[in-house]
Formats: C-alpha cells, structure tokens, sequence
C-alpha cells in the first residue's frame, strides 16, 4: 500500500533532524585546579565565572581539584566550591580531585581521613543525577545502572551523537600505597574506572558515535615511560589505550593535575613504537593562571574537536 504524501513528507523531516542533531558543532568549556591562592584568587575565579557564562557553553567540564592541596579539607571550603559551581548558568559536571580527598590526610590540609572526605565530596555533590550549575543535565550514573553503587561521581552523557564520560581518577598515584585502607579503596575504584571506560567505547561504537571524550583530574604517565608495577595508572591506560585502537574514531582526553595548557598526542601503542594519533589530550591551564579552555566540536569533521583558550585579560599574571 502505498503510503500518504503526507507521512513520507514528516518521515523525511524527521530522519533529517536526526541526521542534523548528529552532526551539528556545538561548544563547551574545560577547566580545573582553582582557585589555589585564597583569598586573591577568589576574585579572578568570579571574573572567570563570568567570562564562561558570557561564552554560552552547552555545558562545562571541571577537572578536578577545587582548591590547593595545602588549603583545608573542611566542609565549609567544600561548599564554598559547591555555591561556585552553581552560579554557572548552563550545566556543569564534576571530575573529582586529590585536593579534594586523596591529599587531605596533610597536616596543612586538616590531617583528615581521606575516604571520609571522598564519601563527603560524594554526598555534596552527587546527590542525583542532575549535572551541577544553574541549568541542570541529567546524566547516567555508574553508581544507578552497575554493581559499583559507590561510584555516584563517575557520569556518562551524549551531546549530538559524541559520548562524554566523567572519571574519578586523580593525582597522587590514583591514591594507591599510602595505606592498607587506600589500597583496598584504591582497587575497587580502579575496576569501576576500567569498566566505566569499556562501557563508553561499547556505547559508542553500538550508537556508531563520532568521538568519545574522558574527563578526569590526574595527569597520567600516558607513554608509559615509567611503568613500574605500583602505578596506580596501568589499568586505566591499558583500558583507554585498547578502546582507543578498537574504536578508532577521535577520543578526547581532558585533564588538570599539572596547571599547564597542553594540547597532543600522549597516548601509544603497547609496545611504545607507534603513537595513536585518534587520541588527543588536553591538560587545562589551572593553580597560578586562573583560565580554561573552549572547544569546539563539530561531529562531522575529520578530527571533531577544536581548541581556543578562553582568557581573562585581568587574570593574567603580570611579569614583573
């Protein structure tokens, strides 16, 4: 039977939004580890803020580490750091940092216990599976659909066809070896990690996705070159590294940790002879240059993502 002008006309309309919504460029923003100077740096993160919602970002990405690792693992810094992220207009997802638990067991940090601070960051900030900041995104958590009901923090969404995946994976070694209880927590935390990678590489060669990208906070040895048997990175590296090959689509790989901008290609075979050029690593500016980093993704493009510094003429540090 042949079918009404009239539903061939809507069913051509509606597969062409799909294909349009798949490949439209849209923008978000990158940053981490701020404010570090207290009380000064308050105010170069407001103007910052400001600059970002100005921008307007689909949404924005924070790497990790909240404030310095020698400022205090209180509740009070903790909220402080939570009614920021919520003067964000559009919405914001959070990869946590060693500032933030891992580190905390420092006297100048306020010698706490680290997992007591992990679960506290866990409870402030992910009580649902809403995104931070003023406009809300609602986001597949590993906690609601896995065994690994800890793991509130660890995220997963998809913007025009490209699957977004949020990590906790930090500095300090991933917090493996300082004790007996973090290297329990270290382990089960790393298997949930791995999983969650294998997950978004499953998602997106099934949905046929344009690219992948990781947010997490540490910055890895990504070539390996010291790998020795107590890193605390191995797994994860292996899991990108082999989901990379396989995929073999653009991976973006946004990071703080070591407060400088870096745009390449970190990542490399197992043997170390040949450099996976699908995969690009951005580390974001953060600690002492209060600024992130927009980007631009366009689905349809050969290599997806672009990259423009977004600066604060008034944050930058004046040499003297």
């Amino acid at each position: 039977m042949k079918k009404p002008s009239w539903i061939v006309a809507l069913s051509i309309v509606s597969l062409s939004s799909v294909s349009m919504a798949q490949t439209t460029p849209f923008r978000f923003v990158a940053f981490g580890d701020m404010p570090y100077t207290l009380p000064a740096d308050y105010t170069r993160y407001e103007r910052l803020i400001t600059a970002i919602n100005a921008a307007k970002p689909k949404f924005t990405v924070f790497v990790g580490d909240t404030k310095s690792g020698s400022s205090e693992c209180s509740d009070a810094n903790f909220q402080k750091s939570l009614d920021y992220f919520n003067t964000f207009e559009q919405p914001l997802t959070y990869a946590i940092g060693d500032n933030e638990w891992t580190d905390c067991h420092r006297e100048k940090a306020g010698k706490y216990n680290s997992l007591e601070r992990l679960a506290k960051v866990r409870s402030m900030y992910f009580k649902d599976n809403q995104s931070l900041g003023q406009k809300k995104m609602t986001l597949e958590r590993q906690a609601d659909v896995s065994e690994y009901k800890q793991m509130v923090e660890n995220s997963r969404w998809v913007k025009n066809g490209v699957v977004f995946t949020s990590l906790n994976i930090v500095g300090s070694n991933n917090g493996f070896e300082r004790n007996l209880e973090s290297i329990a927590e270290y382990f089960a935390r790393d298997k949930a990690n791995v999983d969650w990678i294998k997950g978004s590489f499953e998602m997106a060669t099934k949905n046929n996705a344009p690219a992948v990208v990781f947010a997490f906070q540490a910055d890895m040895d990504f070539a390996q070159t010291n790998a020795y048997a107590n890193s605390g990175f191995l797994a994860t590296l292996a899991a990108l590294r082999d989901g990379a090959i396989a995929f073999k689509k653009p991976v973006l790989l946004i990071h703080g940790d070591s407060h400088n901008l870096v745009i390449d290609n970190p990542l490399f075979t197992a043997d170390g002879k040949t450099r996976l050029e699908n995969v690009t690593r951005l580390m974001v500016m953060g600690a002492d240059q209060v600024q992130a980093v927009e980007i631009t993704v366009n689905p349809s493009s050969v290599g997806v993502f672009g990259f423009t510094p977004l600066i604060v003429r008034e944050n930058i540090n004046q040499v003297k």
